[in-house]
């Protein structure tokens, strides 16, 4: 082979596999790809991946197990309808399932049986794309290099969105029979069905993106946040405090958006400095406190009525 000729392995995550050891003896094998969690240090050689998760990694974590969560609470919401009294027993049900789903996935990931996971650290962007980076030492031939070198930050996503397809084809269908009374016999099923959807798409969009949303998911937390919060608020006709105190709903919507504020502004300063980063949080109400100050010169309820009217 040509890559036996080389007196070191070439590309960024070729290595050198353990074979045999012995004392101080040490036998190593062909430079090639690392086996499941490991990766190569900056001699080349394949090491077990023996950290902790750090606080940035686990909030990544966290991020990606919010999205199928916030779907299927937004999808259970658009279908349900307000004379619906099923919404709230679904809304329970999709955040039991997706806390299961997160539990088992844990339970069995790398050390199997405990709440806990080992880790690679990520250095850099090219650690999620390791396919990108497969040397070609004569140029014809390719050395195929390609593993998790952020084990398992990668893969762990994919099996905590197959348990929660799993567990939702398990327990939704009965609990909608059961308690979806206020709906339709057609509409029952809509929230699963957008879950069918919405699934693949989370699927792709780890594959491809993964990497992308690792870095830049705070700001996406914020943004969105930001976006839905003023959009919740216009169409709700919120002009005032009062609008906002005279059902619980707005107050509990209000108070998710507070929560996923609080987690983007930590994700982002990842709180490196504790005494400096906390009062960042102060920030949090300050869109919702903008709006309600700025509403009375914008006044949303005569756009939506203008907007209603085809004006």
């Amino acid at each position: 082979k040509a890559v036996d000729i080389q007196p070191a392995c070439l590309g960024l995550y070729c290595g050198k596999t353990l074979l045999f050891k012995n004392g101080s003896t040490e036998l190593y094998g062909e430079c090639g790809v690392c086996p499941r969690g490991q990766r190569t240090n900056a001699q080349k050689y394949c090491q077990p991946c023996t950290e902790s998760p750090e606080l940035y990694d686990w909030l990544y974590l966290g991020f990606m197990a919010m999205l199928p969560l916030v779907l299927h609470w937004f999808f259970i919401e658009w279908y349900s309808g307000k004379k619906s009294s099923s919404a709230l027993f679904q809304h329970i049900t999709a955040l039991f399932e997706c806390s299961m789903a997160a539990i088992i996935t844990l339970l069995v990931s790398d050390p199997v049986g405990v709440l806990y996971i080992r880790s690679c650290r990520v250095l850099m962007l090219s650690d999620w794309y390791t396919m990108l980076y497969n040397p070609s030492p004569d140029y014809v031939t390719t050395v195929h290099c390609t593993h998790e070198a952020v084990y398992p930050l990668y893969t762990i996503v994919f099996i905590y969105y197959a348990f929660c397809l799993v567990l939702m084809m398990l327990l939704r269908p009965l609990l909608v029979k059961k308690i979806a009374c206020g709906l339709g016999k057609s509409d029952r099923f809509k929230s699963i069905y957008a879950a069918l959807y919405f699934f693949p798409i989370l699927t792709v969009l780890q594959a491809v993106g993964g990497g992308l949303l690792y870095y830049a998911f705070p700001y996406i937390i914020l943004v969105l946040s930001l976006v839905t919060l003023a959009v919740y608020m216009s169409a709700s006709e919120i002009e005032n405090c009062y609008d906002l105190l005279v059902r619980k709903k707005r107050l509990i919507v209000l108070f998710s958006h507070w929560l996923l504020h609080a987690y983007g502004i930590i994700s982002i300063s990842r709180v490196d400095k504790l005494e400096q980063d906390l009062p960042l949080l102060a920030l949090v109400p300050t869109p919702a406190l903008f709006y309600l100050f700025t509403a009375k010169f914008t006044e949303p309820s005569r756009i939506l009525s203008e907007g209603a009217n085809g004006h």
